[in-house]
């Protein structure tokens, strides 16, 4: 499908980051696993409670509006996730290894950040106010989950890593 106009490109983004969801409901469990840190586990595991509710919200503005999601796959997102499945093979489990997840969480949730404030932008154009504000609460979230991840970096894993050889 062209994307000709803002709908159009507003339906791709959507179904984009639609997919990127789904793909990090199955990456989270394995770097909850994975890491060590208890904080950091624990933000990963509440992260994928957080991320069921931003897939039922998109299922939601869909209702809404009655736009159609396109099937696709988010590449941008796909790649992401390959990088830290690479991190889990490459790296022993401990300190370094969660610091690199912090690191391939905060890119995810970077990739996050710019799709739906992007789409927030959008939906107001569109005027679809109850879909910006479906957004926007993701958009929150997301913004929150990052800084979650900073402070735990900032307690001191990523000091922990430099420390273990």
């Amino acid at each position: 499908m062209a994307r000709k106009t803002v709908e159009d490109l507003f339906v791709h983004e959507l179904s984009d980051v639609y997919s990127a969801e789904k793909q990090i409901t199955k990456a989270l469990p394995r770097m909850a696993k994975a890491a060590t840190n208890p904080l950091l586990a624990e933000a990963f595991t509440s992260h994928l409670e957080e991320t069921h509710g931003q897939i039922e919200r998109i299922d939601q503005l869909v209702q809404l509006t009655g736009l159609k999601l396109k099937r696709m796959k988010c590449v941008a997102m796909e790649g992401l996730v390959e990088e830290s499945k690479e991190l889990l093979e490459e790296i022993d489990k401990g300190a370094v290894l969660d610091a690199a997840l912090i690191g391939a969480a905060q890119k995810v949730e970077h990739y996050e950040i710019a799709s739906y404030g992007t789409l927030v932008a959008m939906a107001k154009h569109l005027k679809l106010d109850d879909a910006a504000a479906l957004l926007a609460a993701t958009l929150a979230e997301e913004k929150g989950a990052d800084e979650k991840l900073s402070k735990i970096a900032e307690q001191g894993d990523n000091q922990a890593a430099t420390l273990e050889k």
